[in-house]
């Protein structure tokens, strides 16, 4: 009972972690510069995503600009991309496992199929928790990099957006939900291995009726 509740309670991890990762992939604001000028009326907000660029005026205006070509993109950002969708294919992956290997539920089969599956889920949900923590680790630190180099002028840092921050709390539920699905079935196996069932042998009744024979023939 208490396996089932922590694995419901990762599901639910896991269901935030999915979620979180989709917005932040979607999100335009991984990177944000706030210019406020010499108005705060002429406040300008521009803000730099995976696959848009978008710009927000005081004056309540709102403009994005899509980014078509991929070969013009920087190296990190292409790599973000990639990574990001993988790690939210892999997430939604190990909601469908890990919904039929989970012990609450009534699909999968036997206890060992089950249990195979919620293994094969906890893997999925650990391999999208490491595919959405590069690509906001590598985003992150090209963000501060250009924030701390001299030579670059005020107006074009940035500082990092929402959409980061979201980035690294969706990973960490996706590696934790993963790690306690995994951690759950290796208990349930190793306690099988620790502990064998029994095996009761009882002497058949062909051995018995031939040792009664034999005795007889020595009478």
């Amino acid at each position: 009972m208490a396996s089932a509740s922590l694995q419901f309670f990762a599901f639910i991890l896991a269901l935030f972690g999915v979620f979180g990762d989709i917005t932040a992939t979607l999100l335009p604001n991984w990177k944000v510069n706030a210019d406020v000028g010499s108005n705060i009326i002429t406040a300008i907000t521009q803000m730099q995503g995976l696959w848009m660029d978008c710009t927000w005026y005081s004056t309540g205006m709102f403009s994005c600009t899509l980014k078509y070509s991929v070969l013009s993109l920087p190296v990190y950002i292409q790599a973000a991309r990639t990574t990001m969708v993988l790690s939210c294919i892999l997430s939604a992956f190990g909601i469908c496992i890990t919904t039929v290997g989970m012990k609450c539920t009534k699909l999968g089969g036997d206890t060992e199929s089950k249990s195979h599956a919620c293994f094969a889920g906890g893997v999925c949900f650990i391999l999208a928790g490491i595919f959405g923590l590069v690509p906001t680790s590598w985003y992150t630190r090209e963000i501060i990099s250009n924030f701390l180099d001299q030579t670059i002028p005020e107006s074009s840092k940035h500082e990092p957006g929402g959409a980061v921050y979201t980035g690294f709390i969706s990973a960490g539920f996706l590696l934790i939900a993963g790690v306690i699905f995994c951690t759950s079935c290796f208990k349930k196996q190793q306690g099988a291995w620790i502990y064998p069932p029994k095996q009761h042998h009882f002497p058949s009744t062909e051995q018995e009726s031939n040792a009664g024979y034999n005795l007889k023939d020595y009478v």
